[in-house]
């Protein structure tokens, strides 16, 4: 049943990798048309006042020409109205320009969301150097925010199988067993200048729970730790395993770019995504708790032991999702319990959010 539980936690791979495929993007902003029109107003602008200039410095040179004027005045009224059109210029242009940073500041909120509305990702194994090399530019690296962090969460559902076991013949609480983990993770681009491949490592707080049946509790007789009946009839049994460990994940899936003067950034807001990955660490604390009546009398019994556990943990785990969700597995490979006990191997799966 451990190669079926391990199966399960990296079907999801097989389910996210089939379905990726190269899509089309439209995308049209919802102030791209103004701002192309306001460009055209530019080279408009200058154009206008060029030959404005030409028709007076013409007129000008007809008064010397007559003699109306000296060629001492025409040279001067020549420099008045060059520096005349050349201001207009200036001034015109100025306006056009302030115009477009209002629409292309608006556009980056407001043409995100249009975008997501009418586009449809789809996942592209190959690189985003090809997509963005019309704006990428001679930026040098630190151009480039390569780095982000971002606060991790996850919660669900908890149990261990033996060798053997199917999960209707667990000795512990489906329902009943969860677990809990949060951390902080970096995530880092690989390619310097595209975002479809990222690896993303930090650390987390693992806090997985068993609930056993049968009104059954741990028991740690020397080197050997089982499942006894309690003599008393218990209203809760949870036994717990903290563990503090260094998750890494390749994250693959397409992003967003946006270029400011600060730099360029990528988000994966609204995005699919998978990670492939497992985490390493160590078992930093078991508890058990049991809760009972003796003599119409509640009872609370916190029982801390080592209950021969693995010190070292380390495993296998995925996600997929959209955006900061994702459906999250995990499969803890090394046994809960030392030798001589029997193999028993921890596995979760539930939701996973990733806030950034």
């Amino acid at each position: 049943m451990r190669t079926i539980i391990f199966y399960v936690v990296f079907s999801l791979f097989n389910i996210a990798v089939c379905g990726a495929q190269t899509g089309n993007e439209q995308n049209i902003g919802s102030n791209s048309k103004k701002i192309e029109h306001l460009v055209k107003q530019k080279e408009e602008i200058v154009a206008e006042e060029k030959a404005a200039l030409k028709n007076e410095v013409e007129k000008i040179n007809s008064q010397a020409e007559k003699g109306e004027i000296s060629w001492d005045e025409a040279e001067e009224l020549k420099k008045e109205v060059a520096k005349k059109h050349a201001l207009n210029i200036e001034n015109k242009i100025a306006i056009i320009d302030n115009k477009i940073s209002l629409l292309t500041r608006n556009e980056e909120d407001e043409g995100f969301a249009e975008e997501n509305k009418h586009k449809t990702w789809t996942f592209k194994w190959g690189s985003d150097d090809e997509e963005n090399s019309e704006n990428n530019g001679d930026h040098d690296d630190d151009y480039y925010a390569r780095t982000v962090s971002e606060l991790v969460v996850a919660a669900g559902l908890n149990n261990a199988l033996l060798d053997g076991q199917s999960i209707e013949d667990s000795d512990f609480k489906i329902g009943g067993s969860r677990f809990f983990e949060i951390g902080w993770a970096w995530k880092t681009r690989v390619f310097n200048k595209s975002n479809w491949l990222r690896v993303k490592y930090g650390v987390s707080f693992q806090f997985n729970g068993l609930k056993p049946t049968d009104n059954r509790y741990f028991v740690e007789d020397e080197d050997e730790t089982y499942l006894a009946e309690f003599e008393q009839d218990l209203d809760k049994s949870k036994f717990r395993m903290d563990n503090l460990v260094i998750p890494v994940h390749f994250e693959f899936g397409p992003s967003k770019r946006y270029e400011s003067s600060k730099g360029v950034k990528f988000t994966t807001n609204n995005m699919f995504k998978i990670g492939l990955g497992g985490y390493a660490g160590f078992n930093i604390g078991e508890r058990q708790k049991l809760k009972y009546e003796v003599d119409g009398d509640d009872r609370k019994e916190k029982l801390k032991n080592d209950y021969n556990t693995n010190d070292f943990v380390y495993g296998l785990s995925t996600y997929i999702g959209w955006g900061g969700t994702s459906l999250y597995a995990k499969y803890d490979i090394n046994p809960i319990l030392s030798d001589p006990n029997p193999e028993l191997n921890n596995f979760s799966l539930g939701l996973r959010f990733d806030l950034d």
